[in-house]
């Protein structure tokens, strides 16, 4: 015979039950109280159930508080990526704006440079030879 399970335990108990309600021979004061102690069982199983799932979540309650506070992490994680990312692509930016004007920096000196370098060159002046005349200050 297989094993019963509390349900089926309680299906058969109550099946059996039922069959008995139909004989007339069978006096009522011993149908009443296996009725009760039908329905106890079933509310023993019930609490039982209950107990079951709260200690379930008793046990794995702290697993399941870790294993949210890891998927914040690593949300919180994603974030600072993509900031790190949009920082690095602002610092690619300033680079690029600061190599400009440092081009445009480089231009504008020489072309402010080109008429005094072409007067020198028409008084003949050295521009080497001019700067190593210069006094050093200090």
């Amino acid at each position: 015979m297989p094993e019963l399970g509390g349900r089926d335990l309680l299906r058969e108990w109550q099946a059996a039950m039922r069959s008995l309600a139909g004989h007339a021979d069978l006096p009522r004061q011993l149908l009443a109280p296996l009725q009760r102690q039908a329905e106890l069982i079933q509310e023993i199983l019930e609490r039982e159930r209950r107990l079951q799932r709260d200690v379930v979540n008793r046990l794995l309650g702290p697993a399941d508080a870790i294993f949210d506070l890891l998927e914040q992490s690593g949300d919180a994680l994603h974030q600072q990526a993509e900031a790190l990312e949009e920082a690095g692509r602002a610092l690619e930016q300033t680079a690029a704006l600061v190599k400009a004007q440092a081009d445009l920096f480089e231009r504008t000196v020489r072309a402010i440079r080109e008429p005094t370098e072409l007067a020198k060159a028409a008084a003949g002046i050295d521009r080497r030879a001019a700067r190593k005349r210069r006094p050093r200050s200090g």
